[in-house]
């Protein structure tokens, strides 16, 4: 128990903190315990949403962070909770207000506190394009996974293995995501699918450019480094991690203003899910959870394409996050029990093998 505490210690004071700020301002914004209990227990229950929602995301997190060098490992805990914290999720919706509403970062800032209706159109207003880039970005990072010649443990095994004979086809993944947003733009009113094609197709060459910078950097380093092992570029997976980071976050900080549209209440609440994720990551990484359950890493992919269609397809429809988040939660789960299935067998068999020596 006490190992385990020593990777969450740091998020569970935040979260202390979070809720006694959320505590103090209610108090303070309506002056009765009635009003205070209401706004902590929705920062309580955002807090819990974004968890949920969050586990694939430290699953991957983790799968970049293992192969990069200590130092930016510790650049992404340290500046990546900041990119994280404040910038995904307090100034990421300050921004998108102020450029649509053609104000000012501080304006903006005035506008979600006086008027947080006029505050959360705009932010909702601009979901298709986020939607878009999102859904696109990570519907890459999930088919990636999946289309390598060099992967060969499937956990679903036909289906992967079916998928996996496609993967000496350049660009396969590319134009099946491509086919996705024609797909669901034709849905769309005109104006609306133009923003929601041209977010995707941003989104795409966001997922080309952050990779093709790793494999420069990794090639630089290599000829540094004609003997011993080649780390991943650390600047290459510091940039893919943070853009990862912020498509997981879109469809969290749209999702809060079905609870609050205050940006103080959804800033709180989020906060404390994106501590999580990085103990999460670092618990992870260091306990070696990965290498320990087989399957844990297809489980967290297959939720990341399905929250990547999810994300395509909100642009019309809409999907409860609670939804999205379990569907993510039940493939990890899985994954984790066949994870263990598999573990048992191996051992089960191991152990069959070494009885007639003894």
């Amino acid at each position: 128990m006490q190992t385990l505490l020593r990777y969450y210690t740091f998020s569970l004071g935040f979260t202390a903190i979070c809720f006694g700020l959320a505590a103090w301002y209610g108090w303070a914004s309506t002056g009765s315990i009635v009003g205070m209990l209401s706004l902590l227990w929705i920062v309580i229950v955002l807090s819990i949403l974004e968890v949920s929602l969050s586990f694939d995301n430290a699953v991957v997190n983790a799968t970049v962070l293992r192969e990069m060098d200590p130092v930016w490992q510790q650049r992404f805990l340290t500046i990546g909770i900041l990119i994280a914290v404040f910038g995904m999720r307090i100034v990421f919706p300050i921004a998108i207000v102020s450029i649509a509403a053609n104000i000012g970062p501080w304006e903006a800032v005035e506008l979600s506190l006086g008027n947080p209706e006029e505050y959360q159109r705009i932010v909702s207003a601009a979901h298709i394009g986020i939607a878009g880039f999102g859904g696109a970005f990570l519907a890459m990072v999930g088919l990636t996974f999946f289309f390598d010649e060099e992967k060969d443990v499937h956990w679903i095994h036909r289906l992967e293995q079916t998928i996996n004979r496609f993967s000496n086809v350049p660009a396969v993944e590319i134009g099946f995501v491509l086919a996705l947003l024609y797909g669901v733009s034709t849905l769309l009113a005109p104006e609306d699918a133009l923003t929601f094609l041209t977010a995707g197709v941003l989104g795409l060459l966001t997922f080309i450019g952050v990779h093709a910078l790793g494999a420069l950097i990794e090639q630089a380093e290599a000829r540094k480094k004609a003997a011993g092992q080649i780390v991943r570029s650390g600047l290459g997976g510091f940039l893919y991690l943070e853009v990862l980071d912020a498509s997981f976050s879109f469809d969290g900080v749209i999702g809060a203003f079905a609870l609050s549209n205050n940006m103080i209440v959804i800033a709180l609440g989020l906060s404390v899910g994106a501590m999580f994720v990085r103990s999460m990551t670092i618990h992870l990484v260091r306990a070696g959870t990965l290498s320990q359950f087989r399957y844990l890493e297809h489980g967290a992919f297959w939720a990341i394409i399905v929250l990547g269609i999810i994300m395509l397809v909100s642009a019309r429809y809409h999907v409860p996050e609670t939804f999205t988040g379990l569907i993510g939660a039940v493939l990890i789960g899985l994954s984790l029990w066949w994870s263990i299935r598999h573990n048992r067998a191996e051992n089960a068999v191991n152990q069959g093998q070494a009885e007639p020596t003894d």
